[in-house]
């Protein structure tokens, strides 16, 4: 038997330990890297660079979230806290003995590429700098570490101004007139939490988006858009959706915000079941985009201007891989043309886990994106050639334009759809594998045909 590649891993939250499980599960040696003082990553709430706020809780159900081969407990509610995921992660890493690979307090600084598609992966560490050389390097550091800043606004304002990344308590909100800007799910559950401590709390967004509420039919609003993509095109499940969303709670308008202008499913949706009723009782106001700021005044799209104290900006994140060169990333790690959103087509070795914008949960998205990268590492997956992955990967880019707009088209995936596409890559893989196997043809490096 070849002997088995060595593989240096960036990040131990989800998608480090899901590819240090599925790497052991293949026998491919392994080492990883991370700069916090225990495993979960952005799931542990205090640790450094970690957005995680004391209210913070899935919003995606269990059900779709859970890994395959590590189920959350059956007695927990349908979305638990941050406290139990981190708590499950950790539990995850043990009952595998995935922390023996995992190098705490090490934060990587560079990966430079060696001689024969090997690399060298430089970290600093608790006893100083360090460096290990491999055969490969799977990048799972995540993308929701450093924070996207506001388009710039005319004026300027008296108020405190932060980013959602620092909130991390309702206590920070208390007494305040409070300005929450954003669509997504932070800026929904930070809006919601001022509407219980603050003085006031405003909500502004510039362009609408579908608010769905956890529960739907008696059960978790996710499972019912994953029984219907296992029958119906994405089109159709929109549209049936967008109808169950509509009867549940009626249009977004109705509670005062914009309507979106796009359809469901078109955009990462926003889950909220406080964020309706706060409004419904008047104890969120809802204002649309901001205009321009004066001191402690803030006039909005509409001419309405109202004073406040503190704005929070929850404005996303930048995707941002500073240890590579930026000659590896093209025009940008948000943009990086990637094979199933995994492979690297033209750099012997470099994978990606977790690259990827879902319309519902990441982690069982993570756990078959690592299986891949064991499968090829472990020499049971080959890689079409790199013009058939280009053409690919073409293709897809299309499709996403189509559907998601110039909204990171390059990171867009339909999670239903895309995990049974990287099931079927899997099986199609292993039989190039064995196809090469019995031409006599030797498993190839990572990001090379078989």
């Amino acid at each position: 038997m070849a002997e088995r590649p060595t593989v240096a891993v960036i990040g131990a939250g989800p998608a480090g330990l899901a590819t240090l499980k599925a790497l052991a599960d293949a026998q491919v040696p392994a080492v990883c890297f991370d700069s916090g003082d225990r495993v979960g990553g952005l799931w542990v709430y205090g640790a450094p660079g970690s957005p995680a706020y004391r209210t913070l809780h899935l919003n995606t159900s269990k059900a779709r979230t859970q890994f395959a081969d590590h189920p959350m407990p059956a007695d927990w509610p349908d979305y638990p806290d941050h406290g139990r995921v981190a708590g499950w992660l950790a539990d995850y890493a043990d009952r595998f003995a995935l922390t023996r690979a995992v190098r705490l307090r090490h934060t990587v600084d560079r990966v430079v590429p060696e001689r024969g598609d090997r690399w060298t992966v430089h970290a600093d560490g608790p006893a100083g700098p360090t460096s290990v050389t491999v055969d490969a390097v799977v990048v799972a550091n995540g993308h929701n570490r450093v924070p996207r800043a506001p388009d710039p606004v005319a004026g300027t304002s008296t108020a405190k101004q932060m980013h959602s990344h620092a909130y991390r308590s309702p206590e920070q909100l208390a007494g305040r007139r409070v300005l929450v800007v954003g669509g997504g799910n932070s800026a929904m559950d930070i809006a919601v939490d001022a509407s219980y401590a603050a003085e006031r709390t405003l909500l502004s967004l510039r362009r609408g988006v579908w608010v769905v509420p956890k529960h739907l039919l008696g059960r978790p609003s996710d499972t019912l858009n994953g029984a219907l993509a296992r029958r119906l095109p994405w089109r159709l499940r929109q549209r049936i959706s967008q109808g169950m969303i509509t009867a549940a709670v009626g249009s977004p308008t109705r509670y005062g915000l914009p309507a979106p202008a796009h359809g469901f499913l078109q955009d990462h949706p926003t889950l909220s079941d406080g964020l309706l009723s706060r409004l419904s009782h008047g104890e969120i106001h809802p204002r649309p985009g901001v205009a321009a700021l004066d001191g402690d005044r803030v006039t909005f799209t509409d001419g309405r201007t109202d004073e406040v104290d503190l704005i929070i900006w929850c404005t996303g994140y930048r995707v941002e891989i500073p240890f590579l060169d930026p000659a590896l990333l093209g025009d940008g790690a948000d943009a990086l043309p990637l094979y199933r959103h995994v492979f690297h087509p033209d750099v012997p070795g470099l994978t990606f886990v977790g690259l990827v914008q879902s319309t519902g949960a990441a982690f069982p998205l993570l756990e078959a994106q690592a299986r891949l990268v064991a499968a090829h590492l472990a020499g049971r997956y080959a890689l079409p050639d790199p013009a058939r992955q280009h053409a690919d990967i073409r293709a897809e880019w299309r499709a996403a334009a189509q559907r998601w707009g110039q909204r990171r088209p390059a990171m867009r995936v339909d999670f239903d759809l895309y995990l049974r596409q990287l099931g079927r890559e899997l099986t199609a893989g292993s039989r190039r594998a064995a196809r090469d196997e019995g031409r006599g043809v030797a498993a190839a490096p990572a990001g090379r045909d078989g």
